[in-house]
């Protein structure tokens, strides 16, 4: 996405399905520092996909977690590993900010969504073409969903069900 195309202030809503989490969080990180005043909304984040093999990925979570709160953290305090895909994708963005000031003000403009919610559903939404993913055989790659149900599978159960429902009243909303 070229920046000439966003505005200056005011809000935009870019949708994250099919993005490399990587690459789309140095694009939006790179948006919220250039352009002090624009609100930046990202949506269907739990479709946004991690590169590599999925038990790999899902393990790396799993380890990150089980360190922080047992070995070097035996009393669960101190940092908490989010396990949601809009908090990881946040978290995320987060560590592409500088430390100070100017990137605590830049993550406060930044709010991250699973699916869509529905103020957004008639917004027109940007997508960013480079950092989607490109499919080459045998590429291997999991979304933050597939990663979520295998950390948390109460929570996403929940969510699941929720969803469904909430898909549901979507449809009777619009047609």
């Amino acid at each position: 996405m070229k920046s000439d195309k966003l505005p200056e202030r005011g809000e935009i809503v870019i949708d994250a399905s099919g993005c490399v989490v990587g690459r789309l969080a140095t694009q939006i990180a790179k948006i919220l520092l250039k352009r002090p005043k624009l609100v930046v909304k990202v949506i269907n984040v739990e479709k946004a996909v991690i590169t590599g093999d999925r038990e790999m990925v899902v393990n790396w979570f799993l380890k990150k977690i089980s360190e922080w709160r047992t070995h070097y953290n035996p009393k669960k305090v101190g940092p908490k590993v989010p396990r949601r895909p809009d908090r990881v994708f946040k978290r995320v963005v987060r560590g592409m900010l500088p430390k100070g000031e100017a990137g605590r003000w830049a993550l406060k403009r930044l709010k991250v969504y699973v699916s869509t919610p529905l103020e957004l559903i008639q917004r027109e939404t940007y997508k960013i073409p480079t950092a989607k993913i490109v499919q080459r055989p045998l590429m291997r790659y999991v979304t933050l969903e597939e990663v979520w149900r295998s950390i948390d599978p109460s929570a996403w159960e929940q969510w699941k069900k929720a969803q469904t429902v909430w898909e549901k009243r979507i449809k009777q909303i619009t047609s």
